[in-house]
């Protein structure tokens, strides 16, 4: 059994799909209409694009548990996923200065070290550097 498919909900499709690209330098995968404006919507790692997708999930827009549990980590400050990444530090500087607000600076806890942005699509998510 391996890990395919993760899927992240955004409000907005398109916006997530120009936030995880341009920002994140992420690469679009697959790209299918379903219907009621709505698309099978996927992006990989440049690094690794045989690895897992990672769905740009609409649901949040049609059901509504969704919405309430994206709120619920928003207003919890809670991360919906991580990223691991080489140098926390590198890419904080990087996405910073392409206007990614982050919600927590690079700081060590233990054995990594971490950043938290916001994805501007109803989620944060974390960086995670191992040290």
């Amino acid at each position: 059994m391996k890990v395919t498919l993760i899927s992240i909900p955004v409000r907005d499709q398109e916006k997530a799909l120009k936030f995880y690209t341009e920002k994140l330098g992420f690469i679009k995968k697959k790209d299918e209409p379903l219907g009621g404006g709505n698309r099978w919507l996927t992006v990989v790692s440049k690094e690794w694009q045989d690895g897992p997708e990672l769905l740009l999930e609409p649901a949040p827009n049609h059901f509504e548990p969704s919405r309430v549990y994206q709120e619920a980590l928003m207003e919890a400050g809670i991360p919906w996923t991580q990223f691991d990444v080489e140098n926390v530090k590198s890419d904080y500087d990087r996405l910073s200065d392409l206007g990614v607000e982050f919600k927590m600076k690079p700081t060590e806890m233990g054995t990594v070290k971490v950043a938290v942005f916001n994805d501007t699509c109803g989620n944060y998510i974390q960086l995670v550097e191992e040290l």
